[in-house]
């Protein structure tokens, strides 16, 4: 896994809209006139933010900070999301936590008629965050420090990488994808149970499924439609299972997962279903 140090800030979110870029002070618009095609994007950005807002607000307790980089990412060899805007918006949700991607649909900069970038974004969802790394109400500072965030985060850079993966969950329905270097991981080598590790040092996961207890669509978006994308983390032996039997097995351990009442959520107490 190409773990990296990189500066992570947290970002005040306005009610309206999400922080515009990963530094508030770095806005190639305010020094000139923007042109009619720059405003429409940055007016559709912020239409897209404002979606977003509603759909998380309607499923639990928006924070109005997000995580986010205090230099892109994409500035630095990283890959590129539609926008230069790279963050993670934290949910609390009773007593889980989501940790959702906000960019991957965020309008192309500099380029029209392209919808909402990726036309997904990605969430986690897990109550299984340790006390160290779980902040309090108005704090999202300490989930930088979680293994749920160093999973998503990870996951994100190999979904943009790829340029999403819509039409590839349309094809092929759930995705699983394996993350090697296990052990060279900051936080998740210290949170994750060993069960989860296979024995060539990878944690995999699902993409796409079991299907979540919250809307995964969102079709008022200003540009085109975005799917909210369920990352699940899956034991060692389903991974093994999964390598082996492809999409057959992909999607009996879909159903298994459903049946045993672990669905989408993200548990680091459950016993394999395999």
């Amino acid at each position: 896994m190409n773990f990296f140090k990189k500066l992570l800030i947290s970002l005040k979110k306005p009610a309206t809209q999400a922080a515009s870029q990963p530094d508030a002070t770095f806005n190639p618009l305010a020094s000139r006139n923007p042109t009619d095609a720059e405003a429409a994007n940055q007016a559709a950005r912020e239409a897209s933010a404002a979606c977003l807002d509603r759909h998380w607000t309607s499923v639990g307790t928006v924070e109005a900070d997000v995580l986010a980089y205090l230099i892109s990412p994409s500035f630095s060899g990283g890959p590129h999301w539609p926008s230069t805007r790279q963050a993670y918006r934290v949910i609390r949700r009773g007593d889980s936590i989501i940790l959702a991607t906000e960019g991957l649909s965020d309008p192309f900069d500099d380029a029209e008629g392209l919808g909402n970038g990726f036309e997904m974004e990605l969430f986690l969802e897990t109550s299984d965050i340790p006390e160290h790394a779980r902040g309090p109400l108005g704090e999202v500072d300490p989930f930088k420090r979680s293994w749920a965030f160093e999973l998503i985060e990870h996951v994100a850079k190999t979904v943009a990488g790829a340029g999403g993966i819509t039409q590839q969950l349309e094809q092929h329905g759930a995705l699983s994808l394996e993350l090697p270097g296990f052990s060279l991981s900051h936080h998740m080598s210290d949170q994750l149970p060993k069960h989860f590790v296979t024995d060539n040092d990878a944690v995999g996961v699902l993409l796409g499924a079991p299907e979540p207890d919250l809307p995964t669509r969102l079709d008022d978006m200003p540009l085109s439609p975005v799917s909210l994308v369920p990352v699940v983390l899956i034991t060692a032996s389903e991974l093994e299972y999964v390598r082996s039997g492809g999409r057959q097995a992909r999607e009996d351990l879909v159903s298994r997962l459903k049946d045993a009442g672990v669905g989408h959520m993200s548990s680091l107490h459950r016993d394999s279903v395999v």
